[in-house]
């Protein structure tokens, strides 16, 4: 059973699963192969709405821990963690409006949107890891 304390580690994996899974749809539409595309963001979509759930969880429980770094990686962690909640923010209704346009093969509009969305939601993906990295693993 995940304890309250398993969360941090089970949001990067679930992070880390959202970006691989977009990678692969990316390549996926990029080859033509639509169904595979879709079901990839799907999968993708369920892991960052999974992701959300634990870390509201994880936060309204324990709230934030503080990085105890110094130096310029201390600089480093909180230019990676600004980027990353600022283009978090942004990602939401990004992926909602593009999942939405795909499902419904607005195929012009969910283009466009998704050039947006996809190089945003992976940033978001990637640095999601790295600041767990960060924060859970560098100390120790």
């Amino acid at each position: 059973m995940l304890e309250i304390s398993d969360l941090p580690t089970l949001n990067a994996t679930l992070n880390a699963i959202s970006g691989t899974l977009l990678v692969a749809a990316y390549t996926m539409i990029r080859r033509g192969d639509i169904v595979k595309h879709r079901a990839l963001m799907l999968g993708a979509f369920s892991m960052s709405v999974l992701f959300l759930i634990s870390y509201v969880i994880y936060h309204a429980n324990v709230g934030s821990r503080p990085f105890e770094g110094t130096g310029p990686v201390r600089v480093i962690y909180f230019v990676v963690l600004i980027t990353h909640i600022v283009f978090a923010a942004a990602v939401v209704p990004l992926a909602i409006v593009t999942l939405r346009r795909g499902l419904r093969r607005d195929d012009t509009r969910h283009k466009a949107i998704a050039r947006w969305t996809f190089p945003i939601w992976l940033y978001v993906s990637i640095t999601g890891v790295v600041v767990y990295v960060m924060l859970y693993l560098l100390p120790a």
